[in-house]
């Protein structure tokens, strides 16, 4: 009788010992539900929202025309156009430009043609441009037309010394627009030479003497004469000088785009950054 009530005893205290651990387990597993952090709908929302992606927009620009857009040593393309237009991706992250270089007279047919959205190349206005296209309503560098000699040549201080000689410019571009409406107004006095190739060509045709000079901008003159090594040199006094814009094709893509740039291109004149761009590629402030 002893040995059975010590034996139920033993029993009850481990029934009891082992009801005790779950007791404990139970609270244990309701303490961290009680202090594990609810997940709100707010939560999920700022851990799962997609990233919205930049628009892509492709830039036509030459890649030659140096100091303005060209490929550098390394292989990359640089020059003061192309770095305002990053200057820009900076300003507004809901676009990323991806450059496209060919030649001058491939830049406005692809324009039409939307292999490129906006054009990049030191491009000045005209009634025939603005009627066609959209420039953006802020400029970012000022053009300046001055002429180019060979090196040494003092017979020849402006447009009027070149009566009876020889001034080659490329079709299209604004330089060729500028001698144009000179020649027009001054008794058609300028034996133009128009080339179809860059100012290359035409520096070292002032070289060799097969013409006598041509009217460009003196920054991308002395750049390009220095790389291929060519004895040419600006003269005179500046025949012109015009603001630069980027020109978009006219329709609502084109509106669309050509406001965010307009935006982008007031805030980096606003902070300085523009003006700190062209002084580290030109020497001086054109960006005004």
């Amino acid at each position: 009788m002893k040995k059975r009530f010590i034996f139920t005893s033993v029993l009850l205290v481990l029934v009891l010992g082992l009801a005790g651990c779950n007791v404990a387990a139970a609270k244990t597993t309701n303490s961290t539900a009680l202090t594990t952090v609810p997940v709100t709908s707010s939560s999920v929302e700022a851990t799962t929202a997609p990233s919205i992606e930049p628009q892509v927009i492709k830039v036509g620009t030459m890649g030659t025309y140096e100091p303005f857009t060209y490929v550098d040593e390394a292989g990359n393309l640089t020059g003061y156009d192309i770095e305002v237009l990053r200057l820009i991706e900076k300003t507004d992250p809901t676009i990323k430009f991806d450059f496209v270089t060919g030649p001058w007279d491939s830049l406005f047919p692809g324009l039409d043609a939307d292999k490129f959205q906006i054009l990049a190349n030191q491009i000045t206005s005209n009634s025939d441009r603005a009627a066609k296209y959209l420039l953006t309503d802020n400029s970012y560098a000022l053009c300046v037309s001055q002429l180019i000699v060979k090196t040494g040549r003092t017979d020849i201080q402006s447009l009027n010394d070149l009566k009876g000689e020889k001034i080659g410019t490329t079709v299209g571009d604004s330089f060729t627009r500028v001698l144009e409406d000179w020649n027009a107004a001054n008794g058609n006095i300028l034996d133009i030479v128009y080339y179809e190739e860059d100012i290359t060509t035409i520096l070292q045709d002032i070289v060799n003497g097969r013409i006598d000079a041509t009217l460009n901008d003196p920054i991308m003159a002395t750049a390009k004469a220095k790389a291929q090594n060519l004895a040419v040199e600006p003269i005179g006094e500046r025949v012109n000088a015009e603001p630069t814009y980027f020109i978009l094709k006219k329709d609502a893509a084109g509106e669309a785009l050509k406001a965010k740039l307009d935006n982008a291109l007031m805030k980096i004149k606003e902070d300085g950054s523009l003006s700190k761009l062209s002084i580290d590629f030109f020497g001086v402030d054109y960006s005004k």
